[in-house]
């Protein structure tokens, strides 16, 4: 009777045992039900957190460990020979590196999947060791951890493939087996590579076929469906290596460098098919230091760039005036001058005098007429050429710049003095003898004449050996019978064929060889308002080129100051 009592008591207690750890379930989908240990976090959004690195690239030198495992154990062994049962389990992952760029060699680290008989793994290291080893206890049997590695560590000492790999622990990380993160396609069974801390979600699927003993390992990206082909596939009973209750979890470790790892979705299943995630209700990852960095750096030029560009503007339009209000009061130095010295009163200080040249301020009026005749003395202008005569807005010449002026009384004889001048102004018996005239300012004056109706300098070293001199190729077209083949090609026809043959002509008189045959400008100003005409023998005048017959001014030797003379290239200036 008693013997029956007990067996029946023991048959209740077996009941009540079996009924107890029945109450455990042996599959779940991840929830809040979580053992965190180090760095581990979940948050509001149901993000779960391994390791998230603060702002930086560079993390901890001794690194950093994060794991969760279900608070709960699992019965991994319910069959009379104490063999492993079948299990699968899957979950979402992201790694956000801020090293994309670094070596894989330098000590990083990666997360794991991990079967093991403790929540808390006292003694492990982090780095390399993905938390859930350290130097001492590698490879021993007593460790009872079985892991699915994600690393991206390149360790040379636990004979990696790379730095972006996954591989099947088991009481080590000298891994079984271990392959390039990546997955094989359905359509042809080609291999695509996977960037493990590319910060893109990936699925992973570890399923344990208790009957054949094979664990096989499978990732793809989110948006693929399984892949028919595992990435890994170990035939191996784990039956040796595992308790009968063991904790599921992760764990994941940093190096000097630091990544963020999140799990974003799990589910676990004893004896069947874990159940599918659902990926819309997924959680979000947070933005990546370089995503974050990008909006702030957008943000602050959103900010800062529209005053800057105002005020770029604002220095461009004042430096635009600054400028032309510059080279409106522009002087332009000549190289006579640095020799003998300015000797002229500024552009400005004469727009200033005049309040812009108004009519009511001129301060004078009247061209060489004036200057020689009309005056109470006779001035010698000495640099008449085209950069000296200003045009105004009605387009009337205004002569200008008189630095090198010369006064003298009315019939008397004008005194030797340096030569100043550019040339093909300079009338040869100026630079004989050094004497200025009017009959000096009147060459100078035919030469401007023939420069504006020619559109040529009166001396051009880089035309075509017959138009050097445009006075000499004036001369021959007239003496062709065609004086207008000299007239500039841009005027066209638009221009009166009589006012143009009289400048001419009146040029080439004007820049007459011989001072004795050149016109006053009494004469030149007739002619030019038509009140007389050339003269008869115009042609024969203007043919007696010859210098042995000047007057007897011509005949005077240079004198001895002459000979430091620079005369200059002739040139164009605006402003005076």
């Amino acid at each position: 009777m008693n013997c029956c009592i007990t067996i029946v008591l023991l048959l209740l207690l077996q009941s009540a045992t079996s009924s107890s750890s029945n109450n455990i379930p042996d599959d779940f989908t991840f929830n809040g039900c979580l053992k965190l240990d180090g760095r581990a976090e979940l948050g509001s959004n149901g993000l779960f957190t391994l390791n998230e690195s603060a702002e930086g690239t560079i993390g901890h030198a001794e690194g950093t460990i994060g794991r969760a495992f279900y608070s709960f154990p699992i019965q991994f062994k319910k069959s009379l020979n104490h063999s492993v049962i079948s299990f699968s389990t899957t979950f979402i992952f992201a790694i956000v590196s801020a090293n994309r760029n670094y070596p894989g060699d330098l000590p990083v680290g990666g997360l794991a999947f991990v079967i093991s008989p403790n929540k808390e793994i006292p003694g492990a290291f982090p780095s390399r060791y993905l938390g859930l080893f350290n130097s001492t206890n590698m490879e021993k049997s007593s460790n009872h951890i079985v892991a699915v590695e994600l690393d991206t560590f390149l360790d040379y000492e636990f004979d990696d493939k790379d730095y972006n790999h996954v591989g099947i622990d088991i009481n080590s990380l000298l891994s079984i087996e271990s392959a390039p993160a990546g997955y094989f396609a359905d359509r042809n069974g080609s291999f695509r590579n996977l960037s493990l801390k590319s910060g893109d979600p990936m699925q992973v699927w570890v399923e344990y076929d208790g009957i054949n003993k094979q664990l096989n390992v499978t990732m793809s990206p989110i948006n693929i469906s399984k892949p028919a082909l595992p990435l890994l596939s170990l035939t191996k009973d784990l039956s040796p290596f595992l308790l009968e209750y063991m904790y599921v979890g992760f764990s994941s470790s940093t190096g000097l460098l630091q990544e963020d790892h999140y799990i974003l979705g799990w589910s676990f299943k004893m004896n069947g098919q874990a159940q599918q995630i659902d990926l819309s209700r997924l959680p979000k990852l947070p933005q990546s230091r370089q995503v974050r960095d990008d909006k702030q750096i957008k943000r602050i030029l959103a900010i800062a760039l529209p005053p800057i560009a105002f005020l770029l503007l604002l220095v461009l339009i004042f430096g635009f005036l600054f400028m032309k209000r510059m080279k409106k009061f522009m002087e332009v130095l000549e190289d006579w001058e640095v020799q003998y010295g300015p000797h002229r009163f500024g552009y400005k200080d004469l727009y200033i005098a005049t309040k812009g040249f108004k009519d009511r301020e001129l301060l004078g009026q009247g061209g060489l007429l004036y200057l020689h005749q009309q005056w109470l003395q006779v001035i010698i202008h000495r640099d008449i050429k085209a950069s000296n005569v200003l045009i105004d807005d009605e387009f009337n010449g205004r002569l200008g710049d008189f630095g090198l002026a010369k006064l003298c009384d009315h019939g008397t004889d004008p005194q030797t003095s340096h030569v100043a001048g550019t040339l093909g102004y300079i009338a040869p018996e100026l630079a004989r003898n050094g004497k200025a005239s009017t009959s000096t300012d009147l060459f100078a004056f035919g030469a401007f004449m023939l420069e504006v109706v020619c559109g040529k300098r009166p001396v051009d070293p880089r035309a075509s050996p017959e138009e050097v001199i445009l006075v000499d190729w004036v001369f021959k077209c007239l003496e062709r019978g065609n004086i207008l083949e000299a007239i500039d090609i841009q005027l066209g026809t638009e221009y009166a064929v009589e006012e143009a043959e009289l400048v001419l002509k009146l040029g080439l008189l004007c820049s007459h060889a011989i001072a004795a045959a050149r016109p006053s400008m009494t004469t030149v100003v007739q002619y030019l308002e038509g009140r007389a005409q050339l003269p008869d023998n115009f042609g024969a005048i203007i043919k007696s080129h010859d210098f042995g017959k000047a007057s007897n001014e011509q005949d005077v030797q240079l004198p001895t100051s002459v000979t430091s003379l620079m005369i200059l290239d002739p040139f164009t200036s605006i402003g005076r």
